[in-house]
């Protein structure tokens, strides 16, 4: 079952191309999305690549109305996305996670930071507290419960920005390049606790990123260029088509990249360095 759907989308934005302070002239439209239709399957993984200008982060921001499309129809859990309060309602089924953690961040203590989306949804007192526990649990950040977070590294705010979003228990996270502001202790530990998610929780999982590493994890790899989906695949499919995603200025898994290089035949596409390793040692055996 789909928990987000789009049919037949179009979104635009409007550039300003000469603004004098009293009137705007020459406003052009830039298309982003046309004719868009995509499914998202509840419970799957599903990572979305493509270089700046793409159309993914578009997309993301469309899922939980930040942006509403201009024609065409959205559906999360089944409900139609609308420019009214209705957004709200349809909100709780979809969480969002930004690039930067420090803008999702609204309070000096971890635990009421975490609690403060669950306490704007009316949840009583002591489920609140049930719900901010769990959810710090799940992403390993118990201990950090009554710090500061201006005292956390970068990837433990994510990992509590991340937190305050599944305490008010959505069945799908859209995260937007979380991992591009860390660096790489802290993009492993949000990767960890995404994966955690997904597999343990059965969270839905959007993932906008430019990390391969990051997307050979998901079940499902969407690159898209112009505003339209130009592979959509498991990564195997996708990654094992390096002349196309070189065309559309992806990168590939170093691993993936390295077997290549080399010449070497393989029956199936290597995402990761623990396949790579494996590869490279049964042809030094061989030879």
């Amino acid at each position: 079952m789909s928990i987000i759907e789009f049919k037949n989308v179009d979104f635009s934005y409007f550039v300003d191309e000469d603004y004098t302070g009293t009137s705007t002239t020459n406003v052009n439209e830039i298309k982003v999305l046309e004719n868009f239709n995509l499914n998202i399957e509840e419970g799957s993984f599903v990572a979305i690549l493509g270089h700046n200008g793409s159309g993914k982060s578009t997309v993301a921001k469309l899922t939980n109305g930040i942006l509403f499309a201009k024609s065409g129809e959205i559906y999360v859990d089944n409900k139609l996305l609308k420019e009214d309060e209705s957004i709200f309602d349809v909100r709780t089924s979809i969480g969002m996670v930004f690039q930067n953690p420090d803008n999702q961040i609204v309070s000096s203590i971890v635990e009421e930071d975490v609690a403060f989306g669950v306490e704007n949804l009316g949840v009583p007192p002591e489920e609140c507290r049930t719900r901010v526990d769990e959810a710090l649990a799940t992403v390993g950040m118990s201990e950090y419960a009554t710090k500061s977070p201006n005292r956390l590294s970068g990837g433990q705010k994510q990992r509590v920005a991340i937190a305050g979003i599944i305490a008010m228990k959505p069945k799908c996270i859209v995260l937007d390049e979380p991992t591009a502001m860390l660096d790489p202790s802290g993009r492993k530990e949000v990767l960890k606790t995404i994966l955690k998610l997904n597999r343990e929780e059965g969270i839905t999982i959007v993932l906008i990123t430019h990390y391969m590493d990051e997307a050979v994890q998901a079940d499902r790899v969407i690159v898209m260029e112009k505003g339209k989906i130009m592979l959509d695949s498991t990564p195997e499919d996708v990654f094992g088509n390096l002349e196309l995603i070189d065309s559309l200025h992806i990168d590939a898994p170093q691993s993936t990249r390295l077997i290549d290089s080399l010449g070497i035949s393989c029956k199936k596409t290597v995402l990761n360095a623990q396949e790579c390793a494996e590869i490279l040692y049964s042809e030094l055996k061989e030879n």
